[in-house]
């Protein structure tokens, strides 16, 4: 017996040598075809203009070609589910926003787990976002919004463009610390929900910068405050959500690019540094700034933190606001 154990875990350990052997040789062919970048979401759209800039530049840096598969559906479930359920070999990525940790707790079967089957490799862009309101609603700033819900429980509107979406969870946010009854009325995407805004049908709405920036500067639409770490320069004399009051609200989404977490460590880390490469390429830039979602490079350890926080601040947020299981 006891050498059929000693037989038995000889042979462990030479699987164990022969697969990471093979790993290690699969690492050092990394890629040799085409990498196959799947967006949730329509063709064309923000999530679309993000991957296309990074995950081409990947594919010139590494003279692999790209193919970007836009696969919308089911509030991004279905592009997203596809991506859990693909081969980990490095070859498939996701490119997507908060969805992929909000949704596994707004719908009974999302068809993943955010934190057991994926691994985000690269932090595309940070989402800048700005609270907006139509100008003839009689406040200056937030302090005066929250003041004036206050004093109409349910009057005031928020037209939302999409249940758990990163303006949708960034509002109930705002509207949970402010401790405020606004009523949501959902869209589907944001264009049609700031029509609403502009011709005085929705009072509130929490708008995408690059989308915002056209009708604030026509007068439009009013700024209120901008959702993120700091000023940004086409808005200089609008505060950040913390400057004008309410700190346990400034939530800034941000999209990400994942692969399934059976992928070999030494494919992400390979894969994490060319899209770190990649955002620091002028051209990437120029693209990313365009929209005004600028990209950061981080290390794996990084980006995991980074997951594991905002999927527990974001849950937190799910379950707290009585949004309904879908």
């Amino acid at each position: 017996m006891r050498g059929i154990r000693t037989f038995g875990f000889a042979a462990g350990i030479v699987a164990t040598m022969l697969a990471g052997a093979a790993w290690a040789q699969a690492t050092d062919n990394y890629p040799n075809r085409p990498l196959r970048i799947v967006v949730p979401y329509p063709a064309g759209g923000i999530v679309d203009l993000v991957a296309r800039a990074v995950t081409e530049q990947v594919g010139r840096d590494w003279k692999t070609p790209v193919v970007v598969e836009a696969r919308p559906g089911g509030n991004a479930n279905i592009g997203t589910a596809a991506v859990a359920r693909s081969d980990p070999d490095g070859y498939t990525w996701l490119v997507t926003g908060p969805a992929v940790l909000v949704n596994p707790g707004l719908y009974k079967d999302a068809g993943w787990d955010a934190m057991k089957d994926f691994t985000c490799v690269g932090l595309a862009v940070w989402n800048q976002s700005v609270a907006v309101v139509n100008p003839t609603l009689p406040v200056k700033t937030i302090g005066e919004f929250v003041e004036l819900a206050r004093s109409k429980p349910g009057e005031l509107n928020f037209g939302n463009p999409g249940t758990g979406s990163s303006i949708d969870l960034s509002a109930k946010k705002l509207f949970q610390v402010a401790n405020i009854q606004v009523t949501n009325v959902g869209y589907r995407g944001q264009p049609p929900a700031l029509i609403d805004l502009m011709t005085n049908i929705m009072n509130f709405e929490i708008v995408s910068l690059e989308l915002a920036l056209p009708h604030i500067k026509a007068g439009t639409i009013k700024p209120l405050a901008v959702l993120t770490d700091k000023r940004v320069a086409d808005l200089p004399d609008v505060p950040t959500i913390a400057e004008a009051g309410f700190a346990e609200a400034a939530y800034v989404p941000w999209y990400g690019i994942y692969v399934p977490s059976a992928t070999p460590p030494a494919l992400a880390k390979k894969i994490n540094e060319a899209i770190n490469k990649a955002l620091q390429n002028p051209d990437v830039q120029r693209q990313l700034s365009v929209a005004n979602i600028p990209g950061k490079p981080m290390p794996l350890n990084d980006l995991a933190a980074l997951m594991k926080a905002d999927h527990e601040k974001l849950t937190k947020v799910v379950k707290t606001s009585g949004m309904p299981l879908q």
